[in-house]
């Protein structure tokens, strides 16, 4: 009996994943997490083992897209592409999904009362608390974040104000308060549940920015193919598959192409460079590019010059400035346990495994526009780390290469993600990558224009600068933060914290 409820948790997991893209049905995580509460007060069942068994479910499905990178692209075979997701899914769980089960249990069995208001308050606080560790724990995984699933929904207009995680912990509370409403009854304490979405259309009506000049860019998705895109012999036919598509557009004020667009190191490109920048300064054209590069380090006398793998966005033009990724990918940036690890597949032996960060306070890159915000792939999912590059920015920006992740579920979480960053800093995300999706986003999270997966084009479009600040921009986590504690504390009530404190 045991084991089905353990059961329905992971399914639980899997039904929240369905409020991110492609899905998008907000409605099933909210779902999912009511029935979780209601699961983690039943006295027979263990939560951490109850939550433990939700982040396998939820991440099980909701990062499947880990397979095709390993798989398809590492070469690995399915078997030992299998163990590696299972063991990459046990790990985000453990980290995740389990910690929120175990505290929760453990303030659970220390209160007189168990399934009530106090219990709702708790549960929401420790869910986002745990997300919040997301974002930094061990580099963190900043996936799958309840608050990315309120786009384009009437609680959308929560996210200027307190950021996705801010949103997630106003939804996940709103989900357990109704839980316990329709359960004991208790129809007043149903209305406080819906304080959330009061909340929400307030705040809907409220403008945190204005709109100002037009911009004209043209995005280019050059559609790589990733299996020979890293060839020596590919390194020309990649520069002028991006020349090409980009030579009807050079008359838009801003020309961007996706990560890595050029696989030759900066220094051993200047050639192309110069042109490119010749030809941007003839048609008064800002234009921002993917490449890799090098930076040589002081030896100080050794014989044998080292150097650190960089992952670049530069700006040539009437643009200038040179971004080097701040936040690696595990395992595809750069390799925990290397020696244990290279060689047993390719994917851990590619040349951008070596990668080393960015330092964090580098400056944005200057365009005819304004300063750009650049995050390229993987850390636009990191909150805090956009939200300081937005502040003195005039847009966003983000360069990928999804085609890591084929078909899957993946890229299109990305985008939601991406879309995420706009409506939290009130400024427009100019999304170009390699086979999509590409994409231009209005400062309200709202997808102006996209190109389909998978081929090879131009998205030409325009963006608007935006002036003043949202206040999640000007705050940050601080007032969610507070809240939190404040929701805690509230929560586990006072024989909760004797429990804590040994008293």
């Amino acid at each position: 009996m045991h084991l089905a409820k353990y059961l329905v948790a992971a399914l639980a997991g899997v039904a929240y994943c369905l409020g991110f893209s492609p899905f998008e049905q907000l409605w099933l995580p909210l779902l999912a997490i009511a029935l979780l509460f209601y699961l983690a007060n039943d006295v027979a069942l263990k939560p951490a083992w109850l939550l433990l068994w939700f982040g396998l479910g939820k991440y099980g499905f909701g990062a499947s897209w880990v397979y095709v990178s390993i798989h398809d692209y590492g070469n690995a075979a399915p078997l030992l592409a299998g163990f590696l997701v299972v063991l990459f899914v046990i790990v985000l769980a453990v980290l995740f999904a389990w910690p929120l089960g175990a505290a929760y249990g453990y303030l659970r069995d220390s209160q007189q009362r168990r399934f009530d208001w106090r219990g709702a308050v708790l549960f929401a606080g420790l869910f986002t608390a745990l997300e919040w560790v997301s974002t930094w724990l061990f580099t963190g995984f900043p996936w799958l974040l309840l608050g990315n699933a309120a786009l384009q929904t009437p609680w959308s207009s929560l996210v200027p104000v307190f950021g996705v995680l801010g949103a997630s912990w106003w939804l996940c509370l709103s989900a357990t308060l109704l839980c316990v409403a329709v359960v004991s009854k208790h129809w007043r304490l149903g209305l406080i549940g819906l304080l959330p979405t009061c909340l929400a259309l307030g705040l809907g009506q409220v403008r945190w920015v204005e709109p100002g000049p037009s911009v004209s860019v043209a995005l280019v998705q050059g559609n790589l193919d990733q299996r020979v895109k890293w060839q020596r012999d590919q390194q020309q036919f990649n520069v002028q598959r991006h020349v090409n598509l980009s030579e009807p557009h050079w008359d838009a004020q801003l020309i961007v192409w996706p990560e890595a667009a050029i696989t030759v190191l900066q220094h051993q490109a200047e050639a192309v460079l110069e042109a490119l920048a010749g030809r941007a300064i003839q048609t008064d054209t800002s234009l921002v590019l993917g490449i890799p590069g090098i930076e040589w380090l002081d030896t100080q006398g050794e014989d044998s010059p080292r150097y650190e793998f960089k992952n670049l966005a530069i700006a040539v033009g009437t643009a200038r400035g040179r971004y080097a990724k701040e936040h690696l990918v595990p395992f595809g940036e750069y390799v925990p346990l290397a020696g244990v690890l290279r060689g047993l597949i390719e994917f851990f032996d590619l040349p951008m495994s070596s990668s080393t960060p960015g330092a964090s306070d580098q400056p944005n890159l200057v365009i005819s526009a304004g300063q750009m915000a650049m995050a390229i792939c993987y850390e636009v999912a990191y909150p805090e780390t956009m939200r300081r590059k937005a502040r003195t920015a005039a847009v966003l920006a983000t360069i990928s290469n999804d085609t890591w992740f084929g078909a899957s579920i993946g890229p299109l979480q990305h985008l939601q993600i991406a879309r995420a960053r706009a409506l939290e800093n009130g400024r427009w995300m100019l999304r170009s990558t390699n086979n999509g999706v590409t994409a231009i986003i209005d400062h309200q999270g709202r997808l102006q224009a996209q190109l389909p997966q998978f081929e090879a084009d131009v998205l030409r479009g325009s963006f608007q600068v935006m002036s003043g600040r949202t206040p999640y921009n000007r705050w940050g986590h601080w007032p969610v933060l507070l809240l939190l504690v404040l929701g805690v504390l509230l929560g586990a009530g006072r024989q909760g914290l004797r429990q804590v404190s040994g008293r």
